[in-house]
């Protein structure tokens, strides 16, 4: 008996399915949104150039000539709304460049457009003059757990569209001194330098974060960092309508609600951020803050530590009113505050440290050059002083204290509060120096 199989052939050229596990359906409708960015500016240099003596030919001085050259980095972005062309990045891939371009999957390359741009939370806003765009709007991020798996796409060392798998790793990730404001995303799939700007996104390609840096600096070593959409989102939103963030201020120093302190005021919630100081004049001064109130959630949502509630209020604009929740004296309490704009202030070194005493410290002003990023000037410093002995000069700008940046006095206040008898490793920039001084 003879027994033949015929075996059917696939119509034409169709491609066998994809198996069952694969995400390659979903990343077919996700890539096309996310671009590629290259941008250019012009530095000053200078090149020593040696005069010669016009009788004798010999020379007698060295004058510094100025020329230009031309410097060119490249990043990632991703589209977030087509009929617009919107186009979302990192402020630090396209800070200071003077052209903006934006490469598409299809190869197709515009000239784009800054919208707008907040170095404190690392994000820009472009717009490019294109037709057939696809987008990926940003999604709700504060679903994600720590195991999801995510998908990174981004342009790493200008190789091109590239994408890498792995899982969330850690949420709310504070206090790295990356950037002013931060609530990262940690993931281990894979991010290297040129996947700033660019997309992480889920299995089901929701754009849950934007790629923004690395741990270890140099390279991909499984710790990488993404900006949470939902904060994205609140910060697009003013970019879009006013060009930049205008934060407002609560007027509050506070430290960390703890066990230990709970115990202390005799109450069960081991989470908030607990008032030390409300500044005179202060939003929470007249909201009526007082000292010892403890802040458990803000506009409905829970604070976790101080950190959250800087970051919530960092996402506002001044003029905003807020609902916070409080506990004081063991009762809830709920108080409505309008945060306002920082106004300028000055204070003594001695408030915050003994080793700081001699030094007039204050906020800078908007002539500034480090205006935009933040800071606290050394104003004053007297000969002789514990200040001057620590190696504070006037004209020296405090950017971070303990790695974590300082955009204000009121922050700096906070920060001094925390550190407590431990010290403070203060960053210092000056012309065009930098240096870290330790107070002790």
């Amino acid at each position: 008996l003879l027994l033949l199989m015929v075996v059917a052939p696939l119509p034409g050229n169709a491609a066998p399915p994809p198996p069952a596990d694969s995400i390659a359906p979903v990343l077919e409708k996700v890539l096309p949104a996310v671009v590629n960015i290259s941008t250019s500016k012009v530095v000053g240099l200078k090149q020593r150039q040696l005069l010669l003596d016009p009788y004798s030919h010999q020379p007698y001085a060295y004058r510094d000539r100025p020329i230009q050259k031309k410097s060119q980095s490249l990043g990632s972005g991703v589209i977030v709304d087509a009929k617009k062309g919107w186009v979302i990045t990192n402020h630090h891939v396209v800070d200071g460049a003077d052209e903006i371009t934006v490469t598409l999957r299809d190869q197709r390359s515009f000239k784009a457009k800054l919208l707008g741009e907040d170095p404190g939370v690392d994000i820009a806003l472009l717009q490019i003059d294109a037709d057939k765009l696809t987008a990926l709007p940003l999604s709700n991020s504060e679903y994600l757990r720590v195991g999801d798996f995510v998908v990174a796409i981004g342009n790493p060392f200008g190789l091109g569209q590239t994408v890498t798998y792995g899982i969330v790793s850690a949420l709310g990730r504070t206090g790295l001194g990356i950037e002013g404001y931060e609530d990262f995303i940690q993931t281990d799939a894979s991010i290297n330098p040129g996947n700033s700007g660019g997309a992480l996104v889920t299995t089901r390609g929701k754009l849950v974060g934007i790629n923004t840096a690395i741990m270890g600096g140099s390279g991909n070593i499984g710790i990488g960092f993404a900006i949470p959409a939902t904060m994205v989102k609140a910060i697009v939103s003013q970019l879009a309508q006013y060009g930049e963030v205008q934060r407002g201020q609560l007027g509050v120093v506070m430290q960390d609600m703890t066990r230990e302190l709970a115990d202390a005021f005799g109450i069960s919630h081991h989470h908030g951020a607990v008032v030390t100081q409300v500044l005179p004049g202060s939003a929470a001064d007249k909201a009526g803050l007082i000292s010892g109130d403890i802040i458990i959630a803000i506009d409905g949502k829970d604070v976790s530590d101080g950190g959250a509630l800087r970051n919530a209020v960092g996402m506002l604009r001044a003029g905003n009113t807020i609902k916070l929740k409080v506990i004081r004296d063991g009762k809830r309490k709920n108080i409505s505050a309008k945060i306002a704009l920082p106004k300028d202030a000055r204070a003594e070194g001695f408030k915050f440290s003994k080793r700081l005493d001699g030094a007039l410290l204050g906020n800078l002003d908007d002539k500034h050059p480090l205006s935009e990023s933040g800071g606290v000037e050394v104003l004053k410093v007297k000969r002789n002083s514990p200040a001057w002995e620590a190696g504070l000069r006037a004209g020296d700008v405090i950017v971070s204290v303990n790695r974590q940046p300082v955009g204000s006095l009121m922050e700096f206040s906070a920060l001094a509060a925390q550190a407590g008898d431990k010290g403070l490793l203060l960053n210092i920039v000056w012309g065009n120096g930098a240096l870290f001084v330790v107070i002790r």
